[in-house]
């Protein structure tokens, strides 16, 4: 069960399965050190969705209202985050527990958004480890963009290469330059004004797992501004669906179904 708090400036939800826990350590301590540099102590919901008690042993600063939700099952991503939506901050950060914000984040991120009030979802710049630039930002996909992006070999797309770029933003999207309206920003760390995020009901339940992200984008882009904003940094470890097995490539198909029966096939 959780228990109820206070909205503040800031409330944070992680969705746990089974993570692993040297990398989610990682992601916390990023965390703690994100909201000190912004001088904010936020309230953090952990939602474990593996129906077991996690073995955290980390040590959260004073002042840290941490907020566990256990028992409910594995109701997948979307779900497991709305549990937080009764206790939403000011702002509320949506992040994986396979990602690590930069020391100054949270500093950019809510300096940004009190410059632009008419921003209600703010997207980072997030890279791979090795620095690379990730493209979390896209254009509304078709049914052979996903297909070549997830299951074809990369040493056999090139002749989808400018395709995938498109789709991808890959010539607007930049590490230097705010990108205004894309129309889907990733999941992986979505920072949202409370008002916009409990307009919107939050994620869509009909999604266990991916293409949620892709549904709340879309839906949040008709009542509010979206901003890319390369200067909030981020680190994101994760991603791959095809490379996770058969169970996750089944989940992948079914989102899939679902998000274009909502907003309509395209097949090319």
């Amino acid at each position: 069960m959780s228990e109820s708090c206070a909205p503040g400036r800031l409330s944070i939800s992680l969705v746990l399965f089974r993570p692993d826990l040297a990398a989610l350590a990682a992601t916390l301590e990023a965390l703690v050190i994100a909201c000190r540099t912004a001088e904010v102590v936020p309230v953090l919901h952990l939602v474990d969705n593996g129906d077991a008690h996690l073995p955290l042993g980390f040590a959260f600063p004073p002042g840290w209202r941490v907020v566990w939700h256990r028992g409910q099952g594995n109701v997948g991503f979307g779900r497991g985050h709305n549990l937080a939506l009764h206790a939403m901050g000011e702002y509320h950060l949506i992040l994986n527990p396979d990602l690590e914000l930069a020391p100054d984040a949270l500093v950019q991120a809510l300096a940004f958004m009190a410059a632009h009030p008419d921003c209600g979802l703010l997207a980072p710049a997030a890279r791979w480890s090795d620095g690379r630039l990730q493209y979390l930002c896209k254009r509304m996909p078709s049914l052979l963009d996903l297909f070549v992006r997830g299951f074809v070999p990369a040493r056999l797309r090139k002749p989808f290469a400018r395709r995938l770029a498109r789709y991808e933003m890959q010539d607007l999207v930049n590490a230097h330059d705010v990108l205004w309206s894309p129309p889907i920003v990733s999941g992986c760390c979505m920072l949202f004004r409370r008002q916009v995020l409990h307009a919107l009901g939050g994620f869509d339940p009909r999604f266990f797992l991916y293409f949620e992200d892709f549904d709340l984008s879309l839906r949040a882009g008709r009542i509010t501004r979206i901003a890319y904003v390369p200067q909030v940094r981020v680190v994101h470890h994760g991603g791959h669906a095809a490379r996770k097995g058969w169970h996750h490539i089944r989940l992948f198909g079914a989102s899939a179904r679902v998000f274009f029966q909502i907003h309509g096939w395209r097949w090319w």
